[in-house]
């Protein structure tokens, strides 16, 4: 068997391990490219291969970023930050009609730009938001879509892990990554506010509006927000600055999160070991996972299926935006039965030499796939963040959750496009830096 047959047969067995035999991914990648490697060439050369990279990923000092963001998130998530960040939130828009469900994405955008992970975001606000609907009578569809959704936004505001995955993936610039996904990030919560405007213009009876606040209260509620403000500024404001690289903002993120936390009164011994001792699991899982696509890469690698592929796809006679449209396709039906952060980091040695060889910049196709893989956070039949909401809210069932969150699914398509036709969304700030 040529290499070439034997990287696509690799990959296949790949899907067909994960989808069939529900391996769990990491494995499923490890194994297979460490068998692929000694097939194609020899068992020494394979089990050389594994105790090279063992040392590389693991000893890699650029991964150290991963489990500051996530202790940073984890802090405030203990911490109440949450909480505060919603009821300040409420002040402002709760009055309006439909204003708890737009609270609520407005609470998920400020909360994901310092937890980073969408599952994390669903629990949190679920907890918070939930309840609020219901006692002033929000239609389960607009609340249930709303937090689901809203969800979503923790993978695309920056800080994010998925992007620190593609970063090391690709050897791109995390910081870079960060900034360029802020336009997007912004862009795609108005949307989603947008959506809930037209539900409530459409279906007045869906999201009634809250009590009147004034505007003394209004301003008291801004400390609320403001914690939350200075640690996402001191977090992106200094990598665009040059002040941090990506680690040591982590660091500063973390740090600063853990005295906000302290000063407010939010934290405790037992909520810090809490958090520690998440960071340390969700980090572990990330670890594994990114060391199973190392393995599954160098496979790829030495077959040349993913130079050849990249060959042969410049060499076709279409239009090259055609051939991003199939690859963002290829996203979001992945995206429907896979978690995201596997399904890219199993894709990308295949798709990223294929887009770069059609000369597009790979920080516009690394955020752009970010936006795309993160529909599946909410599209049938994986869709995790609507398993949690559906889970924290018992009276409402699975299909007023699935109907809820195709509302925002245009929101999603919307923002695709447009980062498709004007690439500048995602390069023009990224590009100052430069």
């Amino acid at each position: 068997m040529d290499p070439i047959t034997a990287g696509i047969l690799g990959t296949l067995l790949l899907l067909a391990a994960i989808f069939f035999l529900r391996i769990p991914v990491a494995f499923a990648m490890a194994l297979i490219g460490f068998g692929g490697f000694a097939y194609v060439l020899n068992w020494n050369a394979a089990t050389g291969m594994l105790g090279t990279e063992l040392w590389n990923v693991f000893s890699k000092y650029g991964l150290t970023v991963i489990p500051l963001f996530i202790l940073m998130g984890q802090i405030c998530f203990y911490s109440g930050v949450n909480e505060r960040l919603y009821k300040s939130a409420y002040a402002w828009m709760g009055e309006i009609r439909g204003g708890i469900a737009m609270t609520t994405i407005l609470a998920c955008a400020g909360f994901a730009a310092i937890c980073g992970s969408n599952s994390a975001t669903a629990a949190t606000m679920s907890t918070v938001a939930l309840p609020e609907m219901k006692k002033f009578r929000y239609n389960p569809i607009l609340s249930t879509g709303s937090v689901a959704a809203g969800a979503t936004l923790g993978v695309v505001i920056p800080p994010s892990v998925v992007l620190i995955i593609i970063g090391l993936q690709t050897s791109q610039s995390i910081a870079q990554l960060f900034v360029g996904g802020m336009i997007p990030g912004i862009l795609l919560t108005a949307l989603f506010l947008g959506t809930v405007w037209y539900l409530c213009r459409r279906h007045p009876d869906w999201g009634p509006a809250g009590p009147k606040t004034t505007f003394r209260e209004k301003l008291a509620s801004l400390p609320g927000s403001i914690e939350m403000v200075i640690l996402f500024f001191l977090v992106m404001g200094g990598l665009f600055l040059g002040f941090f690289t990506p680690t040591e903002a982590g660091a500063a993120g973390a740090a600063l999160a853990l005295l906000i936390s302290v000063v407010s009164g939010g934290m405790t011994v037992k909520k810090f070991w809490l958090a520690v001792n998440d960071t340390l699991k969700i980090s572990c899982m990330i670890m594994v996972i990114v060391l199973g696509a190392v393995l599954f890469g160098r496979f790829l690698a030495i077959t040349r299926l993913p130079f050849e592929a990249a060959n042969y796809v410049a060499a076709l006679p279409v239009p090259p935006m055609l051939i991003i449209t199939v690859i963002c396709l290829i996203y979001v039906v992945g995206g429907m039965v896979m978690d995201a952060l596997a399904l890219l980091l199993v894709t990308i040695p295949i798709f990223f030499p294929v887009v770069t060889a059609m000369g597009y910049d790979p920080l516009w196709f690394g955020v752009l796939i970010t936006v795309v893989t993160t529909m599946g956070a909410i599209t049938p039949p994986v869709g995790v963040n609507m398993f949690i909401v559906a889970s924290m809210s018992k009276d409402v069932t699975m299909t007023q959750v699935f109907k809820g969150v195709t509302y925002f699914m245009a929101a999603y398509c919307i923002c695709v496009a447009l980062l498709m036709a004007f690439p500048g969304l995602v390069t023009y700030v990224p590009g100052l830096m430069r």
